[in-house]
């Protein structure tokens, strides 16, 4: 239960619960999940992890076998660092990194390419469809204090 809320700094309510001692950390705001607006999600249609969804919220993004990946897959038909996805001026693009066995983007072999919302991409044994969304930030509240 609780007893009474202090003001640690501006726009922060920290919580003291009944015994006093225990306090509830304030939680941040809510963000808009993504990178500069746009929220990139890889959703496995076909491998191992078939119907899983794979959220890209990192300006670049690594996917291999690993070690040293963001997003690692066990798959012998993959390169230890395969392709990497990034957020860049305003676009969302995968790059082979030199990979044994390439990438291919609709069905096409590509090197480099941008990306589009439903574009299926195919590394390794693993084909995903590419859900790209554009997310509004939510907006800004201040706290005033009337004191």
């Amino acid at each position: 239960m609780v007893v009474e809320k202090l003001r640690a700094m501006p726009g922060v309510v920290e919580t003291i619960m009944r015994d006093g001692m225990t306090r509830r950390r304030p939680t941040a705001p809510e963000q808009a999940r993504g990178v500069h607006g746009w929220c990139a999600t890889l959703v496995e249609v076909a491998g191992d992890a078939e119907g899983n969804e794979f959220p890209i919220d990192v300006e670049r993004c690594v996917m291999g076998r690993g070690p040293g990946v963001d997003l690692a897959f066990a798959d012998e038909e993959m390169s230890a660092q395969h392709a990497v996805f990034e957020h860049s001026r305003g676009a969302f693009s995968v790059t082979d990194l030199d990979s044994t066995n390439g990438i291919c983007v609709n069905g096409e072999a590509v090197k480099s390419r941008a990306l589009s919302h439903g574009d299926r991409i195919q590394i390794g044994r693993h084909v995903f469809h590419l859900l790209l969304e554009k997310r509004e930030k939510p907006p800004r509240t201040w706290v005033v204090d009337n004191e």
